[in-house]
């Protein structure tokens, strides 16, 4: 639905005072008639209950759509994140396919690390691959994602980057191109080591970049049982027998970092996804993350607030072609807000006094702010939504009179008050 109807006048959008930022409201919504022509009952707002007492010593819930924390505890508390870590194996060996480093039909030998340190000889979970044989990259994806294999993870890392030492640095230069900042890895399985950790929240960023970025390969992670070299293993993640919304991620388990898992769930529009770390029991970390996401389906609720590309505003554009520059947002604004909140949220707009072309197409000139009881939500780009080119020679000189002439008068005039900002309903 699009929540523009109104644009604002040109001369409502601008200033005459230079270097002053204006606050501007971007346009008032309407509220669609209901289907039947009856008015809808005015209900009061559903009280939103404090989220879960689970059994985790860390969690997240987070928003897919928009990336906000819903509810956590101890969202940034580094802890060993056990076969978590395969997320980030499996984001780094996808971002190397996309990139064409390396390919899904890629043969791949195991070598003696990766069947001595991950094979069936250990305690850890394994997709019992044997010395020295050849397995496709695909199947080896899907032994690590499903099977939890330690061998296929380390077979995987040693093939994209030569070691299993150098296919962790990788995966430290992804988690800080994520944004990951309270993580490092020291190797590709989780195996727990000095100096391998991660938090809650950061899995949760990296999940939300698995299930954008390459969701062909998240799908594996709703694949329940694969069988490699006559095993067969069920997915250790029981939820995806539990509830058919539930489509990944990953669990993990040793006795550092307690039970965990990482879940994904979609209901309709919406994706939640829940972070559990330090559980006691399988049950209790299975039993949190799905509180967890039901919670979050149940009491928090996506809207779209502006389309991507439309006008919010038309300020006055000097010294160019054409006399406004349209302004609007790059993408779709999205926000996700406890049930019955929807009204509270107010959006305001920051611009510049006095633009002067040129601007570029997809320019940054403005900030678009999204408050709800006086609290940041979001601030969003403003940017040009078409070239804006300089005008002739003497439209720029009349423009660099008229804005002589109105800075002259106006200099002693203070800047304009802010808008009383709009209802994003």
């Amino acid at each position: 639905m699009s929540f523009l109807r109104r644009i604002l006048t040109p001369l409502a959008a601008t200033a005459l005072v230079a270097g002053v930022a204006v606050a501007q409201t971007p346009p008032h919504p309407t509220t669609p008639p209901h289907p039947s022509g009856v008015p809808s009952p005015v209900v009061a707002p559903m009280p939103v209950p404090p989220p879960p007492d689970v059994d985790a010593q860390s969690w997240v819930l987070m928003d897919y759509a928009t990336g906000q924390i819903l509810a956590s505890k101890n969202p940034d508390d580094r802890r060993a994140p056990a076969s978590l870590t395969k997320v980030m194996t499996d984001y780094v060996v996808s971002a190397e396919i996309a990139n064409g480093r390396v390919h899904p039909n890629d043969t791949v030998t195991i070598s003696e690390h990766a069947w001595r340190s991950g094979g069936a000889g250990t305690d850890g979970s394994t997709s019992f691959l044997k010395l020295n044989s050849q397995v496709p990259l695909e199947d080896l994806l899907k032994g690590m994602i499903v099977q939890s294999g330690n061998d296929a993870a380390i077979a995987l890392a040693e093939h994209t980057a030569g070691s299993e030492d150098a296919f962790a640095n990788l995966m430290n230069a992804y988690a800080r191109q994520l944004g990951m900042v309270n993580t490092h890895y020291a190797n590709a399985s989780g195996y727990p080591v000095d100096d391998h950790y991660s938090t809650a929240h950061d899995i949760a960023t990296l999940s939300r970049a698995l299930i954008h970025d390459f969701p062909t390969d998240y799908a594996i992670s709703a694949i329940k049982e694969y069988e490699w070299n006559g095993i067969k293993q069920q997915n250790r993640n029981e939820l995806l027998w539990r509830d058919a919304t539930v489509d990944g991620i990953k669990t993990g388990h040793t006795a550092a970092a307690g039970f965990c898992l990482d879940a994904s769930a979609k209901r309709g529009d919406e994706r939640m996804i829940a972070v559990v770390l330090g559980s006691s029991t399988n049950k209790g970390r299975a039993d949190a993350a799905m509180a967890l996401l039901n919670y979050g389906f149940r009491f928090y609720e996506t809207h779209k607030l502006y389309d991507a590309g439309k006008p919010l505003v038309s300020p006055r554009l000097w010294k160019g072609q054409a006399n406004t520059l349209p302004l609007g947002v790059a993408d779709d604004v999205l926000v996700t807000v406890k049930t019955g909140q929807y009204d509270q949220l107010k959006a305001a707009m920051d611009i510049p006094a006095i633009l002067v072309a040129p601007f570029k197409k997809g320019q940054q000139v403005g900030t678009l702010r999204i408050t709800m009881d006086g609290q940041p939500v979001q601030n969003v780009p403003l940017v040009a939504l078409d070239d804006a080119p300089q005008g002739g020679f003497f439209s720029r000189l009349w423009d660099s009179i008229l804005l002589w002439f109105h800075g002259s008068k106006k200099t002693d005039a203070a800047a304009p008050a802010p808008a009383a900002a709009a209802s994003a309903k």
